[in-house]
């Protein structure tokens, strides 16, 4: 009969040890023994468990498997973070979503001991994951979830379409009104809250920034938060960046970033075949330098845009009279410092970095103009 001696001797064995030795060893402890199943398995959820007190989420373990281990400790992970979830209960809609989009694939049919191996590797690397700074505000009530509104599904409308033409020009400009939609609507909730009877507060979310070309696309996201009232802060060694500001900018961010990067790796391969075309073979600083300069300019655009419809909201306020004009400005201005002092608070101390690689001018220029390519100017408004 086994005991929880074997799990034991085996995290003793292994653990704690990184070396293959000590892997094998215990591995074949487990692989021995099928009773010690079940409390293995249990270990796992404890690990998992452990995790989300250190302020990790469903998406963020899933992420760091995948960039440190194989395709079959995800599927562990997966496996533990399902069978873990009816212990945490409810924790807010964004953390439903992270749930849903788990991984269902099983782990794969193998030997018991490749199996152990497997698991024992995930959870050295779990054993050593570190705090992260916690999402939430202590004390801070948890959003219920909410119907998606017009302005939103009129933003992933615009956005489907800008991945899907062949056209850069056309997807440019489809990008554009919706950058000028978000900030709409970004208006439209900031004066929607200021006049609620709680204030709201600013939240925070995390978004993987996947290699290759990571500082790029690092750039890339601080951009279009920028551009979205929001704060970016990278955590290049695992692979994520926070970005801290209220809910509806936030989905405005993690919605827009999403496209902009398919937009920018179907532009650049395509304007990656005309190099290769014309007989350059530097694909690595190409690519390098082409995702840094869209990055570069669509920040710009970006920025252009959303100022543009915050003006324009502006000069309707007014239409609709003076003092509606006189309360935009300031609950904007005390929305930008509530984000500043929450970013403040979740990261006192950050660190600039300077963007490596971007020295291939045939890329940069092929960014740019892939950025470059539309018009961004005053449009009709959106109805």
């Amino acid at each position: 009969m086994s005991t929880p001696r074997t799990v034991d001797r085996a995290f003793e064995a292994a653990l704690y040890d990184t070396s293959d030795d000590a892997l094998d060893t215990a591995a074949s402890l487990l692989a021995a023994d099928p009773a010690a199943d079940a409390d293995l398995l249990a270990r796992g959820e404890e690990f998992v468990a452990t995790a989300w007190r250190r302020g990790w989420q469903p998406a963020d373990l899933v992420r760091i498997v995948r960039r440190e281990l194989d395709d079959v400790h995800v599927r562990l992970v997966a496996a533990l973070i399902r069978s873990r979830a009816p212990q945490d209960g409810p924790r807010g809609p964004r953390w439903a979503a992270q749930l849903d989009a788990v991984p269902h694939q099983a782990p794969p049919r193998t030997d018991r001991f490749s199996h152990a191996t497997a698991v024992l590797e995930l959870y050295r690397l779990l054993l050593r994951l570190p705090v992260l700074e916690p999402l939430e505000q202590p004390g801070a009530p948890r959003r219920a979830a909410r119907p998606e509104s017009r302005a939103l599904a009129r933003i992933r409308a615009l956005l489907a379409k800008a991945e899907a033409t062949g056209y850069p020009e056309e997807a440019e400009a489809l990008s554009a009104k919706a950058q000028e939609l978000m900030a709409r609507h970004s208006v439209d909730e900031a004066l929607l809250a200021a006049g609620a009877p709680a204030p709201d507060a600013p939240g925070a979310c995390r978004i993987g920034v996947e290699t290759p070309y990571e500082q790029a696309k690092a750039v890339l996201l601080d951009a279009v938060a920028d551009a979205n009232h929001c704060r970016a802060v990278w955590n290049e060694p695992l692979g994520f960046t926070t970005v801290i500001g209220f809910e509806a900018d936030l989905e405005a961010v993690e919605l827009l970033y999403t496209s902009l990067l398919v937009q920018a790796e179907t532009a650049m391969t395509k304007a990656e075949a005309g190099q290769w075309a014309g007989g350059r073979k530097r694909t690595k600083t190409f690519r390098q330098s082409f995702l840094a300069a869209y990055a570069h300019r669509a920040g710009t655009r970006l920025r252009a845009a959303a100022e543009a419809a915050t003006a324009a909201s502006a000069s309707a306020s007014a239409a609709a009279g003076a003092a509606a004009e006189a309360d935009l400005l300031p609950v904007l201005a005390s929305r930008e410092a509530a984000v500043a002092d929450r970013a403040e608070h979740m990261f006192p101390q950050t660190t600039t970095t300077r963007l490596r690689g971007a020295a291939d001018a045939a890329g940069w220029t092929e960014g740019t103009r892939a950025a470059d390519a539309a018009r961004v100017g005053r449009r009709r408004p959106l109805e």
